[in-house]
């Protein structure tokens, strides 16, 4: 599948300009959907494994709509290396929604029917590749 990468990153863009630092945003998104999350962190009392999660994840965005020269295979293991973790396969999937969540609900009026469709056939191949792997190692 082609996806639309100016949208994506477009939008990725003015959320960096409009949150500043995103983490905060994502983060509390994740615990409002999975509050058992939260208790994952109880190390990270500075909040820099967070941010460093989420770079890792806005990296992999950015590749899925570009090279795609490692995404899916990052996807892949760290869907297994977060289980490994304590984070169900079905959370570890919907963070790249609640991503696109916090994008939506920060940039306002900069999101628009064209970012919508982005994201949303980027979230579809997204499921589709965890999809794949999850039926694969059932």
């Amino acid at each position: 599948m082609t996806l639309s990468a100016d949208p994506i990153l477009d939008s990725l863009e003015a959320f960096a300009e409009a949150a500043g630092d995103p983490t905060p945003l994502v983060y509390a998104r994740l615990f409002a959907a999975a509050p058992e999350m939260e208790a994952l962190f109880v190390r990270d009392t500075d909040g820099a494994v967070r941010g460093q999660m989420l770079q890792q994840v806005f990296e992999t965005l950015i590749d899925h709509v570009g090279a795609r020269a490692y995404s899916a295979n990052l996807i892949r293991c760290e869907v297994v290396n977060h289980e490994n973790l304590g984070v169900p396969p079905a959370v570890f999937a919907s963070f790249f929604r609640t991503v696109m969540e916090a994008v939506r609900g920060t940039i306002g009026e900069r999101w628009t029917p064209q970012t919508a469709d982005a994201w949303r056939a980027l979230l579809a191949d997204i499921d589709a590749v965890l999809a794949k792997h999850l039926a694969v190692t059932a």
